[in-house]
């Protein structure tokens, strides 16, 4: 046996629950082998040791120890108290953790060190990690942790948003990680690349997509979406993974599908195009839908096809922009079939901000003459969905430039609507090689305001240096560009077979 004595000074003068410092304390340490007597004399000075214990002043500590095993030991509680203070909780907060937390000062240290250390190594660190361990002292504790922390850093590299893990923790008790990795695997046995696990486990609530439901529940929901597209759905909207199968998915995914008569394709077409569909309740669908029958007059048919073209027409407000876009287009004289054609070309119509977007354009087709509630002001409105204002001033300006008047503008504009959508610097290349390649007046784009719609290089400038030789100089632009490919080639090789037939000597047989 051996005696170890030690004279210990400390620098801060503490305040304790003891009223007076006692004349020892003893220590059973387990699992050590240990008993530890401590005799204190004259306590004036403080450490934190001494606040953990109790003692209000000190100057020094006379501690024998009656050692069994070879290495010394220190006392558990102190080194839980020394390493929660050390990841930056405060001396109050420690005492009342440990106080309210019994079950930490029962746990083997190295346990506890070790579980600490897999949160480390996980991503929890500083104000992170102190903050988790005041909240959620169980995670220090449950048993369930140590399977779950080392799938995460093992096998998925630490790679989970640490924004995700105290999401997790802070909703869920640990009881419900066990599992977790098998639930997880569901995914890769329905075909989820394993390099794209991470990338799931950051786009969904952890909690609900696994933690809460149980493997039956995830197995039968993947099944289910594997008829619509299944693990590439997922990945388009990780998000789902959080509803539930009966009550939201089969519900939202059923009313599509009676949509569209049944059939799976189309249906599996709008949800891959919009996989956030899923969110909108089945009222939400229901009522958009019932809108625009009562108001618009379309069929589920015609309403479905405008869905499969733009599935985002459920993100429209019925009220602020549905009913008002579609209103518009009543006023300027569109039958039910009318509207019909005209969302399934510019569905983005009912989208658009009227004050930021709509009514700029629409001033500026009213200043190159188009009149108010008219079809051809409905028509050119729908061109110009997807180009921008600026861009619609950039054109008009151009035309203007060239020497066309706003008549003009507006001539071309009734036959070839799409003309105000071009991008101006393309529309600015075709025209001049328009004029100073091709030799041709400006004024020839009144009858066909379609050139500006063709490609320069892929088909204005290979089909003018093909024929321009022979025909080029003198043909029509609309019967240079607008005849199809294939009829182009054949005309093409019927000539070249003609000038070589006519070039090949003639022989004369002599009987």
């Amino acid at each position: 046996m051996a005696v170890l004595t030690m004279h210990i000074n400390f620098l801060n003068p503490p305040a304790a629950p003891f009223p007076t410092p006692p004349s020892s304390l003893h220590f059973s340490l387990s699992p050590f082998s240990w008993t530890t007597f401590i005799s204190v004399q004259n306590f004036t000075q403080r450490t934190s040791f001494f606040t953990l214990m109790g003692f209000r002043s000190s100057r020094s500590l006379v501690a024998h120890c009656t050692k069994k095993p070879a290495n010394v030991c220190v006392d558990t509680g102190m080194m839980l108290f020394t390493l929660l203070i050390d990841i930056g909780i405060e001396e109050k907060g420690v005492k009342l953790l440990l106080e309210n937390h019994p079950g930490l000062n029962g746990m083997p240290f190295e346990t506890v060190r070790a579980r600490f250390q897999s949160l480390q190594d996980i991503g929890f660190d500083g104000p992170a990690l102190s903050k988790l361990i005041v909240k959620r002292p169980d995670v220090l504790t449950a048993k369930e942790m140590d399977s779950f922390t080392f799938y995460l850093h093992n096998k998925l590299k630490g790679d989970v948003e640490l924004i995700q893990l105290q999401r997790l923790f802070n909703t869920t008790e640990p009881r419900f990680l066990v599992g977790f990795e098998e639930k997880v695997d569901i995914l890769v046995h329905h075909g989820l690349p394993e390099d794209q696990i991470v990338y799931v486990l950051n786009n969904v609530k952890i909690n609900k997509a696994f933690c809460l439901k149980s493997r039956e529940e995830i197995e039968r929901m993947l099944t289910y979406l594997d008829r619509f597209g299944g693990v590439e759905f997922i990945l388009r909207r990780p998000a789902v993974l959080n509803y539930d199968l009966d009550t939201q998915i089969i519900p939202r995914i059923s009313f599509l599908l009676e949509l569209s008569g049944g059939n799976e394709d189309t249906t599996t077409a709008v949800l891959n195009k919009l996989p956030f569909i899923l969110a909108y309740t089945v009222e939400h669908l229901k009522d958009h839908v019932e809108f625009l029958i009562s108001f618009a007059g379309l069929t589920d048919q015609e309403i479905f096809r405008i869905i499969l073209v733009y599935p985002n027409v459920f993100s429209a407000s019925r009220d602020r922009k549905l009913k008002p876009r579609i209103e518009f287009l009543k006023e300027c004289g569109l039958s039910s079939n009318d509207i019909f054609k005209f969302l399934i070309k510019a569905p983005l119509f009912v989208s658009l901000s009227f004050d930021g977007n709509l009514a700029h354009k629409l001033v500026l087709l009213v200043k190159i003459g188009y009149a108010n509630k008219t079809k051809e002001l409905a028509m050119a409105m729908g061109a110009v969905t997807r180009t921008s204002y600026k861009n619609m001033q950039a054109v008009i300006s151009l035309f203007l430039n060239y020497g066309l008047t706003c008549e003009d503008i507006l001539a071309m504009g009734k036959k070839h609507p799409q003309i105000l959508q071009y991008n101006h610097k393309s529309l600015d290349e075709k025209m001049e090689y328009l004029v100073e390649d091709m030799g041709r007046e400006i004024g020839e784009l009144l009858a066909f305001p379609a050139f500006l719609g063709y490609q320069l290089d892929g088909r204005i400038k290979h089909r003018y240096e093909v024929t321009k030789h022979k025909l080029g100089e003198g043909m029509s632009l609309n019967k240079l560009l607008s005849v199809s490919t294939e009829s182009f080639s054949t005309k093409k090789k019927k000539k070249k077979n003609a000038i070589k037939a006519s070039s090949k000597p003639i022989e004369m047989k002599v009987r």
